[in-house]
């Protein structure tokens, strides 16, 4: 199930890391091609929900198998794209199984073992979009800086087939999660703690992808990296996220709160440090190392977190977190161009970071204390 997160955590970041070559090939400004991460955003926004309450019925690895196919269907069409339009409709078929595909993978994983690991087997999931970024992100950017855009697209559908493989041979068979109507599934969504979590993740998590989105081009025109770097570069990012995602896992599996609060928190500060250590190549490295590290630390708590408020339908709350950071990812995107089209620079970008990391960690402090008062309310 990792195994998927590698080709979908690809084909996510990938794109930022040849924006450029798209921009310059399909005749488009580089803003203009940030639509691109925007799509693929919108797509796991929508197709998290939808699928995962359409597809609730069927057994779980047999869902798994679909939304794998549909993804792997979407990337051919990315490398075939003929113009900027036709490619922006592909991310956006891409970016439907997303969500769907990592939280019914996150909860087999959570089902699968005692209730006191299940922190950490959510993250082994995760950790799967962590060695995208090690491998996947910087060997498909540069396998695109060496034979054009449309190979990097190439390189996450040969991911995906590779995923089909790995699912039908070794996850083993799971019913559905529920059976009824549909509607039923959707009464998850009444749980107000379930949208106020989602909210951090959207607010916490915009941030960091307003700064990664334009990261390649952050590197070479501010930090001075040559561009044939970038992708080594990248790697660092990707070992952050491993580091920080088995750091999550223990801590969640401690405290969900707290490990919530610490994440957005730390998130907020490395945004702020980053706008200084950008100016120089080995800071800059530093500095993305960071990023990766802090930006999935709170994930494996904020899974378990919907999972804990929407006991009901599993499935939903689960893939919702992947709507959530896919929401983020669009925010954060279009939130770097306004930057960028302001003419503030692209170290300005961490200072945005900083803000909304800072301000889903007040949101987050606010939910605990709220969710307290309302308990001892109960109690007296």
């Amino acid at each position: 199930m990792a195994l998927g997160g590698v080709a979908l955590g690809t084909a996510e970041f990938a794109t930022m890391g040849v924006l450029p070559a798209v921009a310059t090939d399909l005749g488009v400004s580089e803003p203009t091609a940030g639509v691109l991460i925007s799509a693929y955003a919108v797509g796991v926004v929508i197709g998290a929900p939808l699928l995962a309450v359409l597809g609730a019925r069927i057994p779980r690895r047999t869902l798994l198998l679909a939304l794998v196919g549909l993804f792997v269907v979407a990337h051919i069409g990315s490398a075939l794209a003929p113009g900027f339009g036709f490619l922006v409709g592909t991310r956006f078929v891409a970016g439907l199984p997303h969500g769907a595909y990592l939280g019914v993978a996150a909860l087999v994983a959570a089902s699968l073992v005692p209730e006191e690991r299940r922190g950490r087997a959510i993250a082994s999931v995760i950790l799967g979009l962590t060695v995208a970024n090690i491998a996947g992100v910087p060997v498909s950017t540069a396998i695109g800086q060496w034979w054009g855009w449309r190979a990097t697209f190439a390189v996450v559908a040969v991911l995906g087939l590779f995923t089909l493989v790995a699912v039908r041979l070794r996850v083993p068979w799971q019913p559905a999660g529920r059976v009824g109507r549909v509607l039923g599934e959707l009464h998850a969504l009444r749980h107000g703690q379930l949208w106020v979590a989602l909210l951090i993740c959207v607010v916490g998590l915009g941030g960091m992808f307003a700064v990664f989105t334009y990261i390649s081009s952050t590197l070479t025109e501010v930090s001075g990296i040559p561009r044939a770097w970038v992708p080594a570069v990248l790697a660092l990012f990707g070992l952050g996220m491993t580091v920080g995602t088995v750091i999550g896992g223990r801590l969640a599996d401690l405290s969900v709160d707290r490990t919530v609060r610490f994440g957005l928190f730390a998130i907020a500060a490395v945004m702020a440090v980053f706008t200084l250590l950008v100016h120089t190549p080995v800071t800059a490295a530093i500095g993305v190392f960071l990023i990766g590290m802090t930006c999935l630390t709170p994930m494996p708590a904020i899974q378990a977190r919907l999972l804990d408020v929407a006991p009901d339908a599993p499935t939903l709350a689960a893939s919702l977190l992947h709507s959530a950071t896919n929401t983020a990812n669009a925010v954060g995107a279009w939130a770097g161009g306004v930057v960028l089209t302001a003419g503030a620079g692209y170290a300005a970008i961490g200072w945005v970071g900083a803000a909304l990391a800072l301000a889903g960690a007040m949101i987050g402090v606010l939910c605990v204390r709220s969710r307290t008062t309302e308990e001892k309310a109960v109690v007296a």
